[in-house]
């Protein structure tokens, strides 16, 4: 772990993958020191602001013991899906399984919302299970709000029409980002989800 100043209020934490990032985002969330006023974790780092000392940051950040329950520490939510999405089938082929498989494993799985980025709400979900899904070799212009996608070892959802070179297997009617609703991003860093197998379209 390295912990680097980034501007006068801030560091930046340092760490060697996205497991490790889990636990010490947890472990922060659960018990920030004094004077911290945001977290923004990212798939490597760790971004703290302070309203206080960077160095008293500094210290207290180091003495920081990441949590066990990485993946288990925030609430849980369901995300109901309708397993249709255009790319399903290409995805069990990359897989070597059945389209139903694909959908069973998505289902069994709990997502964490590791980080949040690309757009207002998108949160990058990862799960205990082995995922590496290439993206498309040719993004699409258009992906329609709620579309349910995998790429690399995450999974997500659209939260509003945007291009995206994600592999979509389905997609859902919750409305994932809403400014009119606090908080605006249903999926925020720490959060836990599952998906709800809704049928096919």
């Amino acid at each position: 772990m390295r912990i680097l100043p980034s501007g006068q209020q801030a560091v930046l934490v340092e760490l060697d993958d996205l497991d490790e990032v889990l636990g010490y985002y947890a472990a922060l969330t659960a018990d920030p020191p004094a004077g911290v006023v945001d977290i923004v974790p990212a798939a490597r780092t760790i971004l703290v602001t302070t309203s206080g000392s960077t160095t008293a940051l500094s210290h207290a950040l180091r003495r920081l013991t990441p949590a066990r329950d990485r993946r288990t520490a925030g609430d849980l939510i369901g995300i109901p899906v309708v397993y249709d999405g255009e790319d399903l089938g290409n995805v069990a082929e990359l897989l070597g399984c059945t389209p139903e498989d694909v959908v069973a494993r998505h289902t069994a799985e709990e997502w964490t919302v590791a980080f949040s980025g690309f757009a207002p709400g998108f949160g990058y979900l990862t799960a205990a299970g082995e995922w590496n899904i290439p993206r498309r070799p040719s993004p699409r212009t258009k992906v329609p709000a709620g579309a349910v996608a995998l790429g690399g070892e995450f999974s997500g959802v659209y939260p509003r029409e945007s291009p995206g070179g994600w592999q979509l297997i389905g997609r859902t009617v919750v409305r994932i980002f809403d400014s009119s609703r606090e908080p605006a991003a249903l999926l925020h860093p720490g959060r836990r989800v599952r998906f709800v197998d809704a049928g096919r379209g």
